[in-house]
């Protein structure tokens, strides 16, 4: 199969914020001080929290991810062209909680017909906004991506960022949708006219290994 170039990042575009060894060392802050740091006092009570002090509910929207997966991958393969061809590929996805709840990190193999690649996701929770803000890096030009934010709803988590795709302004759209205790779904879109229409361009089905 010949494959026509793609962006490097699965969102389709990239702010170069940090590169190299300098992204590295912003997977250490995060992981340590994260941009929504975590208080040290409840939202609530103003009480001092300490690491048996429940975390707020929302803090455990992704707890249905934690564990090991195999994946499918379905790809549109030209984004916002028009286009019908998918491409179909396999990998693999292990998440952990981290920050005592606050966070949590996967890290997976995506065997894509352009190149087998490591990716990796960083999720934080906002505790007084009830939000959650998601970077994504991968191993083919270490960097770290605008972040997706938003939150779960009615069971359906449902997240937003505006980047931009070949030099126009785009709004990025991911829906996260636990189906069972064993399968979950991630979807990602664009929208060239800020939210009024959207395709989707990669799907991934996670099945529990």
């Amino acid at each position: 199969m010949v494959i026509s170039n793609q962006p490097a990042n699965p969102r389709g575009t990239r702010r170069q914020l940090l590169t190299g060894a300098a992204s590295l060392g912003a997977i250490t802050l995060l992981t340590v001080r994260p941009a929504t740091a975590v208080p040290t006092t409840s939202p609530e009570s103003g009480k001092a929290m300490t690491s048996d002090t429940p975390v707020p509910r929302g803090a455990q929207d992704f707890d249905f991810f934690v564990g090991n997966w195999t994946t499918e991958h379905r790809q549109l393969r030209h984004r916002l062209a028009g286009d019908t061809e998918w491409l179909e590929f396999s990998g693999t996805v292990s998440m952990r909680k981290i920050l005592a709840g606050f966070g949590n990190i996967d890290e997976g193999e995506i065997r894509s017909p352009r190149g087998i690649y490591t990716g990796v996701t960083l999720r934080l929770f906002d505790p007084s906004a009830g939000t959650w803000s998601i970077y994504w890096l991968d191993s083919r030009n270490p960097a770290i991506d605008t972040p997706m934010v938003g939150r779960f709803e009615d069971g359906v988590g449902l997240f937003y960022a505006d980047e931009t795709f070949e030099g126009k302004p785009i709004r990025v759209r991911f829906i996260w949708t636990p189906v069972s205790a064993g399968e979950c779904r991630w979807e990602q879109a664009f929208s060239p006219d800020g939210g009024t229409s959207w395709e989707t361009n990669w799907i991934m089905k996670h099945t529990r290994a």
